[in-house]
């Protein structure tokens, strides 16, 4: 089967644009990745650009992944598990869109599904049409992103979703929704933990942490760096991304910590011209 599903399919990618995404970072995280470890952790999944890097290269590599996002949780179990059904939701969301796609955008968006596969449908079509493609809720966890100008958007995307489903059928991967913190009762001695939560902002306007209706504060950095001492602790090898920010450099100035810095653009500034050339921390106890 593992090799089988090779052969048909394209080789699975991220499902959601989401900010932060690190798709153009794989080859300096894949240089950065030890030789060997044995589970894999990621307990901020977002669009998981490095799992199905490590899906794809390693074959039976186990992973356990998590997030808070419980819609985002969602949609990675019901593609797991539902994806005739979801590909044919999409297709529906998709002809509705070609004939009104401003009216009926906003009353998907004001919708509020309450089965598993139309909430997962919503998310996508939504990551799909929205402006820059930006996963973003409100204070009340509403999702408030405006009409994207897209002549032709790709709602269904049929070809990676199927690969992404049997990739995870073929694999060992958990997938819970869950804080990262939780992250210390399983991993033991060898496992890899990947960190990349919502950035520390490096200026006034670029404070993006609304994946979630609750940010991620300075507390929430201040706890993620004791949880990797207590992870290095137990013989976990630790690797974290971040922002080029002194807050976050300060609590990783000692050993075992080594930092470097690499260069990334950012994708979600709405002025194109600001998402080039900026660097950002690449942190990890080995």
């Amino acid at each position: 089967m593992k090799q089988q599903y090779r052969q048909i399919l394209v080789t699975p990618k991220p499902f959601v644009k989401w900010a932060g995404g690190k798709r153009q970072l794989i080859p300096i995280l894949n240089q950065n990745l030890p030789d060997s470890f044995g589970t894999y952790y990621e307990p901020f999944l977002g669009g998981g650009a490095l799992l199905f890097h490590i899906l794809t290269e390693r074959n039976g590599q186990k992973c356990s992944i998590s997030d808070l996002n419980s819609d985002l949780v969602l949609a990675y179990t019901t593609i797991r598990d539902r994806i005739d059904s979801l590909i044919t939701s999409l297709k529906s969301h998709e002809r509705n869109y070609q004939k009104d796609s401003k009216s009926y955008y906003y009353s998907v968006r004001e919708s509020n599904p309450r089965s598993e596969i139309e909430k997962t449908s919503r998310l996508l079509f939504l990551n799909r049409t929205c402006f820059n493609g930006l996963y973003r809720v409100n204070s009340k966890g509403k999702f408030n992103v405006p009409l994207g100008k897209y002549t032709n958007p790709n709602i269904v995307n049929e070809e990676n979703l199927r690969s992404v489903s049997s990739i995870f059928q073929a694999s060992k991967v958990s997938i819970k929704c869950r804080d990262f913190g939780a992250v210390l009762r399983d991993a033991k001695k060898g496992d890899l933990v990947y960190f990349d939560p919502p950035y520390q902002p490096v200026s006034e306007t670029a404070n993006f942490t609304s994946y979630t209706n609750k940010n991620f504060s300075y507390d929430d950095l201040s706890r993620l760096a004791e949880l990797c001492k207590s992870l290095d602790a137990k013989g976990c090898k630790v690797i974290l991304s971040n922002s080029d920010s002194k807050e976050v450099s300060d609590m990783f100035l000692k050993k075992p910590w080594n930092v470097s810095k690499i260069r990334a653009n950012r994708s979600i500034n709405s002025d194109s011209k600001k998402r080039t050339g900026h660097f950002e921390l690449l942190i990890k106890n080995y």
